[in-house]
């Protein structure tokens, strides 16, 4: 009995359906990141453990209990990266990138995290990132909203999402507040949900986190990250507030919003949907100046954000805002005595005519029917026929295959560009 292999829990093949979507939301990310003069950086997907240990933060549920961790042959602790943040401050400080210069970056790629598998949410998943080194001002947390505003303008879902935006103040406003939290919550301690026991004196603001019911019920009365904040921290999330509202970007204070890592502070974000049932967030972030100088560097403002792409592809996909292109433009069929090379030889000279569309030659023999059924199951909109009478006259006849209405027509070699062009335009 054969042995069956499948793929690991949690990590999924795309298929050629698939990649043909990803493919197009890549390409509009790719496009939109480089307009804001922002250079991509690319990272290895194996770090030393403790990377993520002093930049996530060890009391984390990250480090905790999801990473995949491994010692190697020389017994050196690795792990996949679970998120891209802590590797790219890594990159930067490694290659002297950020050293008293401002660098605006992003990376596309695989994360991974050992946790319940479920839809939107993948033990390998991708993320696009965007990371900016060397500017605090409220200026640039505007400015990375923005963009990721313009690409839900360009997906069209623009609608469909909801920027929720809190601050958390700076490291010391932030731990008198943590204080306060800890001891009202020590006074509910037995209401509390087992998560929240145990994150109460490790990382009571994931408390704020909580989904149970009866938790969001204590909270009410808990006393309030903002009342903890100073003039400067005020200050930078009044002009952030002033900065979108002037974008014309709409956004709710959401005073829970803590995010999931240790390392933020002031600005934190999350773009957020109904249209996915309980995993609505598809793009988080926020601005973690501390990460910096945690990982060895000298003291860094930095800001940036990651957007889940296959909760982003799944909500496209529900909307209806995205469909697989064709595989093929143009499919060119042949029968008949030595017309084999001549398919060869039509097929590379159209490629190199047509740089930009995509052309399949049929290979593997068969009568024209079974020919044109397959040049219709991979949705090409043209046919190039190439048969005996094609081949003894130095022609080539095309038929446009998605208007009944029109004839096909017979053409030199030489003008057979200019009418699949003229067809594939229409």
């Amino acid at each position: 009995m054969a042995l069956s292999v499948q793929a690991v829990r949690g990590m999924n093949d795309l298929l050629p359906e698939d990649t043909a979507l990803w493919q197009q939301v890549e390409k509009v990310m790719r496009e939109t990141v480089a307009s804001f003069g922002y250079s991509e950086v690319r990272m290895p997907l194996l770090e030393k453990t403790n990377l993520f240990c002093r930049a996530i933060g060890e009391v984390t549920d990250v480090v905790e209990k999801e990473m995949y961790t491994f010692e190697d042959r020389s017994g050196e602790s690795l792990s996949l990266r679970p998120e891209g943040t802590a590797g790219c401050v890594r990159c930067c400080l490694e290659h002297n990138l950020i050293y008293n210069q401002e660098q605006r970056l992003w990376y596309m790629g695989p994360m991974f995290r050992h946790e319940r598998p479920q839809k939107g949410r993948y033990r390998q998943f991708h993320q696009l990132g965007v990371e900016v080194f060397g500017l605090n001002g409220p200026d640039i947390d505007a400015e990375i909203i923005m963009l990721s505003h313009l690409l839900w303008q360009k997906f069209g879902i623009a609608d469909d999402l909801t920027l929720q935006l809190n601050t958390l103040g700076s490291n010391a406003e932030r731990q008198a507040y943590r204080d306060s939290l800890v001891k009202f919550l020590e006074g509910h301690f037995e209401e509390l949900d087992e998560d929240s026991k145990r994150r109460l004196y490790t990382n009571p603001l994931r408390v704020l986190d909580s989904k149970d019911e009866r938790v969001g019920e204590i909270l009410k009365d808990a006393p309030k990250l903002m009342d903890f904040l100073g003039e400067e921290s005020l200050n930078h999330f009044n002009k952030l507030k002033a900065l979108l509202e002037a974008a014309g970007i709409k956004y709710e204070i959401n005073p829970r919003l803590v995010r999931g890592l240790d390392y933020y502070n002031l600005t934190v974000f999350e773009w957020v949907t109904t249209a996915l049932g309980a995993q609505g967030t598809v793009c988080g972030g926020g601005r973690y100046d501390g990460l910096v100088a945690e990982l060895g560097g000298s003291p860094t403002p930095a800001v940036g954000f990651g957007l889940g792409m296959e909760r982003l592809v799944l909500l496209l996909s529900t909307l209806g805002k995205i469909k697989a292109a064709p595989a093929c433009d143009v499919y060119i069929v042949g029968a008949g005595e030595g017309v084999e090379i001549a398919q060869a030889r039509t097929a590379m000279e159209l490629r190199k005519a047509l740089p930009h569309v995509k052309i399949t030659n049929h290979c593997g023999g068969g009568n024209f029917k079974k020919q044109f059924k397959r040049a219709d199951k991979v949705g090409a909109r043209a046919a190039v026929i190439i048969g005996e009478s094609e081949l003894a006259n130095g022609t080539l006849t095309i038929k446009d295959l998605r208007n009944k209405d029109s004839e096909q027509q017979t053409v030199p070699v030489s003008g057979a560009a200019a009418v699949i062009a003229k067809i594939l335009a229409q």
